[in-house]
């Protein structure tokens, strides 16, 4: 069982590396097959060496090789949450079919949490890609009642429209066909908790950003991040969440 899930892990960092390539290069429609990643500061095109998930960025001391400008330490910190989270899936859920699904909505948030926080952008060609994907997933492997997809697709999607036309655009149309995925995904509940779960981030990280300064009011912040955080703690506690709530609600 350990060597499956340090093989687990390490395969989660290949794709976290992987996940950082794309969510970088599709929002600038770049090839996420060519050229080789390289210093965006010089231009120096990474060997194989510079290449190894985390373990590069420690060994260079987060610094390019070359020119020694500082490297994002969002490179390594995907590809460690992507492992660490490829490992986290099959503890909670168990060894089922499910785990697919799960190893997918991981993939699909590393990608949208590195292009929204670098561009403020939840690319459509990665949904559409992701939608297929899902649409197979639930196909084989349906949600309980099988209409808990259509459901959830619609609420999630009504739901970010209605704020994004009360909010007067607050709320971007990346973000509104997200959650109509998500609610395909994961069900009409669990939809509503993602939402729910996601917004307390975002307030949380709102009210501190503004307390330590980092955050200027009126300056808009990306979604996709505690979007990405939310739904994967709804989808991973959301039952668990949903009855300690109904248990408080009885007293």
């Amino acid at each position: 069982m350990l060597y499956l899930l340090i093989s687990i892990f390490i395969l989660g960092l290949i794709l976290g590396s992987f996940y950082n390539v794309v969510g970088l290069r599709v929002p600038e429609k770049q090839s996420i097959v060519a050229p080789r990643s390289a210093c965006p500061h010089c231009h120096h095109q990474l060997t194989s060496f510079e290449l190894i998930p985390v373990f590069s960025y420690m060994f260079l001391g987060g610094k390019c090789r070359q020119c020694k400008a500082r490297i994002s330490p969002i490179y390594p910190l995907m590809e460690l949450a992507t492992g660490l989270l490829f490992v986290l899936a099959p503890l909670i859920l168990g060894w089922t079919n499910e785990l697919f699904v799960a190893w997918t909505l991981i993939s699909l948030f590393i990608i949208i949490f590195v292009s929204d926080i670098t561009y403020m952008i939840i690319p459509d060609k990665v949904l559409l890609f992701f939608t297929g994907i899902f649409l197979l997933e639930r196909i084989v492997i349906p949600l309980q009642p099988w209409w808990d997809s259509l459901a959830g697709a619609a609420a999630g999607f009504l739901l970010l429209l209605f704020i994004a036309v009360i909010s007067k655009g607050g709320m971007g149309g990346g973000d509104i066909k997200l959650f109509a995925l998500i609610g395909f995904v994961m069900g009409i509940k669990l939809v509503f908790i993602s939402f729910f779960i996601s917004a307390l981030y975002g307030a949380i990280f709102g009210i501190i950003g503004l307390m330590t300064g980092k955050v200027k009011r009126k300056n808009p912040i990306p979604f996709g991040p505690f979007i990405a955080a939310g739904t994967l703690t709804a989808y991973f506690y959301g039952d668990m969440i949903l009855l300690k709530y109904l248990q408080f609600l009885a007293g």
